[in-house]
């Protein structure tokens, strides 16, 4: 008889989930995103808020892709960030977002969310963005790349566990956008 271990259960029902197509999910996205977005940018560490920045979200059509403008601050002190939201596959939910500057990011639409995992300068980031109701969440959730833990690797009661390696989280950031 198969022994199937709790992590061994988790990767099945994670496995699956890949098999699952964009075509299945709520809304008409990204066109139900579109409009110009705006709220605040709250940057969390460990030690509690460390600042508020006002931030804007434009999400506008350009023939076969979207445009994505991010921008922080206000005034002279506004940062604007000019990417492309681009169709790759959009029946399996797969996007990139292009920087235009030699840069481009893969992003996923799983489930009424845009994910895009990458790496930079030693740090792992997960950015995710999700419209609910009247709302569209922006979140950053990132952290050293290098693993804080190593655990598993090891055989248990008869069982091979396979190594996990876990990684720190220093930074969360969140902003709650609506539509100007």
């Amino acid at each position: 008889m198969i022994k199937i271990t709790r992590i061994s259960r988790i990767l099945i029902v994670l496995i699956a989930g890949l098999f699952q197509t964009g075509a299945a999910q709520e809304g008409s996205f990204p066109q139900s995103w579109e409009g110009r977005w705006e709220g605040t940018l709250e940057v969390f560490n460990t030690a509690g808020k460390a600042q508020d920045v006002p931030m804007q979200l434009i999400i506008e059509p350009r023939g076969s892709m979207h445009h994505w403008i991010i921008i922080y601050g206000e005034g002279d002190q506004a940062s604007r960030r000019d990417y492309l939201l681009k169709p790759v596959q959009p029946a399996q939910g797969l996007y990139a977002i292009d920087e235009q500057n030699s840069i481009v990011l893969d992003a996923t639409y799983i489930g009424g969310k845009l994910y895009s995992r990458f790496e930079v300068g030693g740090n792992l980031l997960l950015s995710m963005v999700e419209l609910r109701g009247k709302a569209l969440y922006y979140e950053i959730i990132s952290g050293k790349l290098e693993p804080r833990h190593i655990t598993g690797g090891k055989e248990a009661e008869g069982e091979k566990i396979p190594e996990v390696k876990s990684y720190p989280v220093g930074v969360r950031q969140l902003a709650v956008l609506r539509r100007r």
